[in-house]
């Protein structure tokens, strides 16, 4: 009797990780789905199964690569549509998604730091879609943003995972991480929007 539990729970974390890798690269893809909080949760769990090691590892591994698949999915999307005469859906939602400012603080800091700049933009909340955008009417080519993608994918993913182990940490039953991680990270996407409206207008 005791191995009937052992076996749907091991099952049901071989399903979580492809369906973890489908929703973070189409995340990454279609900018709404709360991918952080996604990679968050699942480190929760991972935390409190008995191969924790190679539980976060998985979950480590398979969220940086989807989201670094799915960046390059979008940056080839885009860059056809830069190529195009008349554009692509997929570049309006883009730019629909980047105001003015934001955009040009992207394009500075791509001219003053290149593609050092792709790990931070990951790392901040709404920073991703100006830095791509920047780089797309930048012309920079698909392999070099590859190159500045990757890290930026290995930091994002290690540093939800962190927040998640943080969560599992402190609890002993995951769903009480799982709240507390995912409350975290949608904080912290919230955080930039809250400060503009917060602050005092110049």
């Amino acid at each position: 009797m005791t191995l009937w539990p052992a076996a749907t729970e091991g099952a049901g974390q071989a399903a979580g990780y492809p369906a973890l890798f489908v929703l973070v690269a189409l995340g990454a893809l279609v900018p709404v789905i709360p991918t952080g909080a996604l990679v968050s949760s699942a480190a929760v769990v991972a935390f409190h199964q008995p191969s924790m090691a190679l539980g976060l590892s998985l979950v480590f591994g398979v969220s940086s690569l989807a989201a670094f698949l799915g960046d390059l999915a979008l940056y080839w999307l885009g860059r056809s549509g830069v190529r195009s005469r008349g554009g692509s859906r997929w570049l309006e939602r883009l730019r629909g998604r980047a105001t003015p400012e934001r955009l040009e603080r992207a394009r500075r800091g791509l001219d003053e730091h290149g593609v050092l700049v792709l790990v931070v933009s990951r790392l901040v909340p709404a920073g991703r879609i100006p830095v791509m955008l920047a780089c797309l009417l930048a012309g920079l080519p698909l392999r070099r943003f590859a190159r500045g993608d990757g890290p930026a994918c290995l930091a994002w993913a290690a540093t939800y995972g962190l927040i998640g182990i943080v969560g599992g940490s402190l609890f002993s039953r995951p769903w009480k991480g799982v709240a507390v991680a995912v409350g975290a990270t949608l904080l912290i996407s919230a955080a930039p929007a809250l400060w503009r409206r917060l602050r005092p207008s110049p």
